[in-house]
């Protein structure tokens, strides 16, 4: 490639509506991955970020933003697989611009579907793994200061796709720059959570973070060993209580969502994080997803209510102890999450549940078993799931071994709320009827419950009995689409 002096680099979060199937997608995250690889280049090159998704520009109106701001080099990450073609569109129109752009790919579609994204002519190089070394080595290849990274990155020579390998796990996250947020409106991403959900902000502005990465657990559905590896690493707690701190004092966010996987599995740093924010007035109300149950208990829950805690969900994902262990691979006692429930309720947090239906292997009256458990633990809000094999998980291989995928699998895409799984024991459509009336009988059943949903959402009772209409009115959209595929 030609050396540049002076490189243009524009890294790019496509529009997801340019998707087929996906029109109306309202997840609007702050860039926090772009906004870190920006601090690691921005002595390096002249960086901008253009998030297409939050604009919502149409292809047309990329093209004009890519002639006004003329980059060298596209960035482009996709979130997750189901995004995949709006990122083939990106790299696409970035060339129809200019021919002679350089298009990297990155983030977890690449990731985990480096072949199919090589096979794309309209991208040069994809980064594997972790980025932001590899991203500021690549930079340094581009102006003529360094070889190619030697690991992480996918390229072309002599046509032929090289492939290098995942990238080295970082070890040391406090070494890792703040997010360079003064690229991008933040107020735009930390003023409005752009869609209605139980675990939104509670204040605006707000933040996301991220304290750890990698995960120890073999769960059969999770991609986190193949993005982030089966060693988790943590920032210290005092890295943590700096960005805390930064993002109040500088972009006077006023509530938080943590977005670990294992916020509380060493609970010595979560109890130096909480008690950290208490003693150095940076109380403020924050939420936890996809919490790990087994991780938590009396002590620590009082100490994340003391320091604003006030919502977290639990990953219970069954109500079978046997599917739990056997099938699923996640440590969770069901007795121990129903007591964790209890005490965070009477502490004052808002409980929601997650729980999955649909897997291989699964009987239909285990699945019968997490719908009886899923009531009786009496969360404030359960959410359910059907069963997806993302692409290179175990729960991938088997239903590719076994020919599980519901017809045509993966050429639109995944939904949550849609089954994907063919077994002998139900269909995909089974488990999309049965998530869909149990999500509502479940959650609505109870006036009180009703009310408290519709406060946590900030709505009235009337707009929630919609968006619950429009839930079971989908189910027959998604029945024929996954019945034409």
């Amino acid at each position: 490639m030609d050396i540049k002096k002076n490189l243009k680099v524009l890294l790019v979060v496509p529009n997801f509506r340019w998707c087929e199937w996906n029109k109306n997608t309202l997840w609007h995250y702050i860039p926090y991955n772009f906004c870190l690889l920006a601090s690691m280049v921005i002595d390096k090159c002249d960086v901008k970020i253009l998030d297409a998704n939050l604009l919502n520009l149409t292809e047309d109106d990329f093209k004009c933003e890519l002639s006004r701001l003329k980059p060298d080099l596209v960035g482009i990450t996709v979130l997750m697989d189901q995004y995949g073609t709006s990122g083939h569109k990106a790299a696409e129109l970035a060339k129809s611009y200019d021919k002679e752009t350089v298009v990297i790919m990155g983030g977890v579609y690449a990731t985990t579907n480096s072949q199919k994204v090589m096979e794309d002519p309209n991208i040069d190089y994809a980064v594997i793994g972790e980025g932001e070394y590899v991203f500021r080595d690549f930079i340094g290849y581009c102006l003529g200061k360094n070889l190619l990274p030697v690991k992480g990155i996918s390229y072309r020579s002599k046509g032929k796709v090289i492939h290098t390998g995942h990238s080295e796990f970082i070890k040391d996250l406090d070494a890792l720059p703040l997010p360079a947020y003064h690229l991008i409106d933040f107020d735009k991403y930390a003023n409005n959570a752009h869609r209605k959900s139980v675990d939104s902000p509670r204040k605006y502005p707000y933040a996301r973070i991220l304290t750890s990465r990698g995960c120890p657990y073999e769960c059969v559905f999770c991609q986190v060993e193949e993005i982030s590896g089966r060693k988790i690493r943590y920032r210290s707690s005092e890295n943590v209580l700096e960005e805390i701190k930064w993002l109040k004092d500088k972009y006077n966010v006023q509530s938080l969502i943590f977005d670990d996987d294992n916020l509380f599995l060493n609970k010595k740093r979560a109890n130096k994080i909480f008690q950290g924010m208490i003693d150095r007035n940076l109380v403020m109300p924050w939420v936890a997803i996809a919490v790990a149950v087994f991780a938590l208990d009396e002590e620590l829950i009082k100490l994340m209510r003391a320091s604003g805690c006030e919502y977290i969900d639990i990953a219970i994902e069954s109500g079978s102890q046997r599917v739990l262990k056997e099938i699923i691979n996640k440590p969770v006692n069901l007795e121990q999450a129903k007591e964790m429930n209890r005490i965070a309720r009477k502490e004052g947090i808002y409980v929601a549940a997650n729980f999955i239906i649909g897997f291989p292997g699964e009987t239909w009256d285990e699945i019968r078993e997490t719908i009886k458990f899923a009531e009786d633990i009496n969360v404030d809000y359960m959410k359910l799931f059907a069963a997806i094999p993302l692409r290179n998980t175990e729960l991938w291989k088997l239903c590719e071994k076994e020919g599980m995928f519901r017809k045509n699998y993966g050429k639109s895409t995944a939904q949550w709320s849609s089954g994907q799984i063919n077994t002998n024991e139900f269909t995909a459509n089974d488990i999309t009827i049965l998530r869909a009336f149990e999500w509502e009988r479940i959650n609505f059943a109870d006036k009180e419950k009703r009310k408290r949903t519709a406060a946590m959402l900030d709505i009235t009772k009337e707009e929630l009995l919609k968006i619950r209409k429009k839930t079971i009115r989908d189910v027959v959209h998604l029945i024929s689409n996954n019945s034409k595929a």
